[in-house]
């Protein structure tokens, strides 16, 4: 992160002679290489300012504001993407101005066009699913018969009081935890129907008193990483990206991430323009420079989070191309969902849900 953090001053601090003004960037932390962005302004004399941002929420409430100042966002497909453009938030893309288009995997593109006809909006960046990242040595030394892939891990009161005092935690993403929580209970995970958020807000407050918070996706990274939790409810790129940090600190101990044998829910991120901002011209550049192979696959190298240009495979390390948990196998697509958007009542009701939750009354 550190580094991260440099590279982004040496940027904004950078004149080259062919500068073409500043391209404002509005992404999770840790969710881009370094070097993609020193490329582009190498190549294009365009400066990037890079803020990031912890929550969907705090994304989402920026572009509602209106006058964001970003000339890009990554909003995930469902459904804060979904939301933005329905609010008129978004710039429709101009597809001549991004010929690299062609090397995204048209089956994946295809189901973000469900939301988006046309993919007239926006293009994948990276995609994963949601998940349990766990730590075995810790998880096992308390119950050896732990059920490690499986949801009932956390979300059974049960089961997770008698892991509590390794520390669990579940990522504060209201859009992400609470479809996942409806499929778990066997209800839909698009439900807004009082009986199915009522059941959901029981067991999420069963299992509130054994949880050792509910914090941000990124802060679950460094937790993971440093040994304070030994289970997430969390995105699998962010779980992945912690078993790297904990090997190269040569931790006593093992991160992995597990996809749920009940089903995990798909997660699509979008590179998308709002319809305010201040560069657009520089917002479609970089978008076509990422879709390039070689850019896309040192993304993905770099964050651990699998991208939708199939080319950029083969440039990719074998430890990292034939990983299942980055890259997952046909079977478990298969049993992941999509969460959708639910109906605008519904979100109210679960955005009461999660307050309650967080607030453990």
């Amino acid at each position: 992160m550190r580094r991260l953090v440099l590279v982004l001053a040496l940027l904004l601090l950078a004149a080259p002679s062919r500068a073409q003004g500043v391209l404002n960037i509005y992404n999770w932390a840790d969710y881009i290489d370094p070097a993609a962005l020193e490329g582009f302004t190498r190549e294009t004399g365009i400066r990037v300012r890079y803020d990031v941002y912890d929550t969907l929420e705090t994304l989402e409430g920026k572009l509602s504001a209106g006058r964001s100042g970003y000339d890009i966002i990554v909003p995930t497909s469902e459904p804060s993407f979904n939301r933005l453009l329905r609010a008129g938030a978004l710039r429709p893309l101009d597809h001549a101005r991004i010929p690299n288009l062609r090397n995204l995997d048209p089956a994946l593109m295809g189901e973000v066009a469900k939301l988006d006809p046309g993919n007239r909006h926006g293009v994948i960046y990276l995609w994963g699913t949601v998940g349990l990242a766990v730590v075995p040595e810790r998880i096992r030394a308390l119950w050896p018969e732990a059920p490690l892939d499986s949801l009932d891990l956390i979300l059974d009161p049960d089961n997770l009081r008698r892991i509590a005092r390794c520390g669990v935690v579940v990522m504060d993403s209201a859009v992400d935890v609470l479809p996942t929580v409806l499929r778990h209970l066997g209800r839909d995970p698009l439900s807004g129907e009082a009986a199915d958020i009522a059941e959901a807000q029981r067991r999420l407050l069963a299992i509130r008193t054994h949880l050792r918070g509910i914090p941000s996706p990124p802060a679950i990274i460094e937790q993971l990483a440093a040994g304070e939790v030994c289970a997430a409810l969390t995105y699998s790129g962010d779980a992945i990206q912690a078993g790297a940090r904990a090997r190269e600190a040569r931790r006593p101990f093992s991160v992995q991430y597990l996809p749920p044998r009940q089903g995990a829910q798909l997660s699509f991120d979008m590179l998308a323009i709002p319809a305010d901002a201040p560069n657009p011209d520089a917002a479609h550049a970089f978008i076509d420079f990422v879709l390039r192979p070689e850019v896309m696959a040192g993304i993905t190298r770099q964050v651990r989070y699998p991208n939708a240009v199939p080319a950029s495979r083969a440039l990719l390390p074998a430890e990292i191309r034939d990983d299942p948990s980055i890259f997952p196998p046909p079977e478990v697509v298969a049993r992941s969902f999509l969460a959708g958007t639910p109906p605008q009542a519904a979100e109210r009701a679960r955005a009461r849900l999660w307050a309650r939750f967080k607030a453990g009354r």
